[in-house]
């Protein structure tokens, strides 16, 4: 069936929301990609669309006629195609959001029967700009295209319709906003950036792509130009309040004029001028916008959801370093402390706990060959978790009590607090698994330069993903700190917690990489890892796998 549809810029962070949201309405589509759809079609595969209705067809939005022949059932043009980056050369940046866009519109209007052309532009082509603030490659060619498209879609008579979305936040967005974001959660943000009614709004994602495919089906919005944007976004110093809360750092304690920031060095400052225009205390005309979506039901999510949501995201992929878990993850509060969590919060067969200096991304090698649902979890003041205004005790407790029986694994520095638990609440858990508990071999001490290189030959493993995010969390305010002391304290007192572990009276295995001492006898099951090292969970995930699901086994046997 030929496409009714085309959306350009389909592999980008709108364009390819966009591309699943048409299909999964009944549309026909064409997705325009500048090399292989291969991206494409494993990112709507991983999202569950059926891509029956997808034709993928290679284009160049700088190039007349975009490279694209035939299409000519093309009624909907969908221009998701720009140079979205601070830093840009002008010419670079204009050849993309400039004659890009007119090459878009004139495509449009060749065809057969064009019905309309749906341009992004952007929420601040209408900004007053009356400080003298100097605009930037980004912003200065987005108002410059917009005149442009609007200028030429009224000379050929072209049914156009603008959309212009705030920062649009969700999976995949790391620029903008997403960089104050990384600076609070760094710790780089003593100071809010502009005054109290500095106003960034946002729009969320899905909602904004629901919000494009409805605009052509409207005879009523040709011509017509839409501010979308939740207005209940809170103000910035609001906005960055709650996104601390939520992820458990501290919040900027007050606030730095656009002024000054503009007059300082941004060696200095390290505020990015091209940003500068962005933080204003300007409101925009979103009334069309809203009687639209209330006219065909759509409605946005609350905005503080979709904040908190968005914060998850950057923080797990390191924004935008690393990709996101395939499982569920994000902050919540156990027992006052922000802990980072992933996996499945109701049921899960295993509850693993990361050592210091690693994360709850150090067993997700093991975690994807376990045959039962798991829960991983940063200690409190370790990894992504918050400081807990509790001990450790209070919130494990706090943790596993809403959980039926899980098999508990820790690693390292976990060991300790996980021993504690199984004697306190043995009939709570199915069983326990201390993975290279220090009480057998001294952990190793955290660098304290913790560039990935020197961390892994400290742990004794291959440099990869987890240790690139255990170096970086090393280096936010504190984060050395802690673990050093997490560390330290396991290592204290081996033999009180050898006693401890030999009068337990439930199923225990200990893990170890094959060069440690034997514990003590009882009720205890060893499992050596060859060559396994300190962190075995990391070097041989396989053996360890099997040996949960052992533990798992013997728990669901136990009456």
């Amino acid at each position: 069936m030929s496409p009714d549809s085309l959306v350009l810029g389909a592999t980008g962070f709108v364009g390819r929301a966009l591309v699943a949201e048409l299909l999964r309405q009944g549309r026909t589509v064409a997705a325009a990609v500048r090399r292989s759809d291969g991206p494409l079609r494993a990112w709507l595969a991983g999202q569950g669309v059926d891509t029956g209705g997808l034709t993928v067809v290679t284009a160049d939005i700088t190039r007349p006629g975009l490279g694209i022949e035939g299409l000519p059932d093309v009624r909907d043009v969908y221009n998701c195609a720009a140079r979205y980056a601070f830093g840009l050369d002008l010419a670079e940046a204009r050849a993309a959001n400039v004659t890009g866009a007119l090459n878009a519109a004139r495509w449009t209007a060749g065809r057969r029967a064009p019905r309309r052309l749906v341009h992004l532009s952007g929420y601040r082509v209408s900004a007053r700009d009356d400080d003298g603030a100097r605009l930037g490659a980004y912003e200065a060619t987005k108002r410059e295209g917009d005149a442009a498209v609007r200028a030429l879609a009224a000379e050929l008579g072209l049914p156009l319709t603008v959309a212009n979305p705030s920062t649009i936040a969700g999976p995949g967005q790391y620029i903008g906003l997403a960089s104050v974001v990384a600076d609070l959660w760094n710790g780089r943000l003593p100071l809010a950036p502009g005054g109290p009614r500095t106003f960034v709004p946002v729009v969320e994602l899905e909602y904004f792509a629901r919000f494009l495919a409805a605009l052509p089906e409207d005879p009523g919005t040709a011509g017509g130009a839409y501010w979308v944007l939740d207005e209940d976004t809170p103000e910035l110093p609001g906005l960055l309040r709650l996104l601390a809360g939520h992820t458990g750092v501290r919040a900027p304690r007050g606030h730095v004029p656009v002024g000054l920031l503009r007059a300082l060095p941004r060696a200095l400052t390290g505020a990015d001028p091209e940003t500068l225009p962005f933080l204003s205390e300007e409101r925009y005309p979103t009334g069309p916008a809203h009687l639209f979506a209330e006219f065909h039901g759509l409605t946005p999510p609350p905005v503080e959801r979709v904040l908190r949501d968005w914060a998850d995201h950057l923080v797990a992929t390191r924004f935008g370093a690393v990709p996101a878990p395939d499982v569920p993850h994000g902050f919540h509060d156990v027992a006052g402390a922000r802990t980072w969590m992933a996996g499945d919060r109701t049921r899960p067969a295993h509850v693993l706990l990361p050592g210091a200096p690693l994360t709850t991304d150090s067993w997700a090698r093991v975690a994807h060959r376990l045959e039962g649902a798991f829960l991983t979890a940063d200690l409190p003041g370790l990894g992504r978790s918050g400081a807990a205004g509790t001990s450790a005790d209070a919130w494990l407790d706090a943790l596993l009590a809403p959980l039926d029986r899980p098999v508990l694994t820790a690693h390292a520095s976990a060991c300790a607090p996980a021993l504690r638990y199984a004697r306190r609440h043995p009939e709570r858990i199915g069983g326990l698994v201390l993975v290279a508990p220090p009480f057998l071999v001294r952990a190793p001490a955290v660098p304290r330069r913790a560039a990935p290189e020197r961390l892994a030959a400290a742990l004794g493993v291959p440099r990869d993903e987890a240790v690139e995010t255990a170096a970086a969390l090393l280096r936010r305010p504190g984060a050395f700190r802690r673990a050093t002391a997490a560390v330290r304290a396991a290592n204290r007192a081996p033999e009180a917690s050898r006693r401890a572990l030999a009068a337990l009276d439930l199923p225990v295995t200990v893990v170890t990489g094959g060069s440690d001492a034997p514990p003590p006898g009882g009720n205890v099951r060893i499992v050596t890892v060859p060559g396994g090292g300190h962190c075995p969970h990391l070097t041989a995930p396989e053996a360890v796998a099997r040996t949960l699901d052992e533990a798992a086994g013997t728990s669901a046997r136990r009456p």
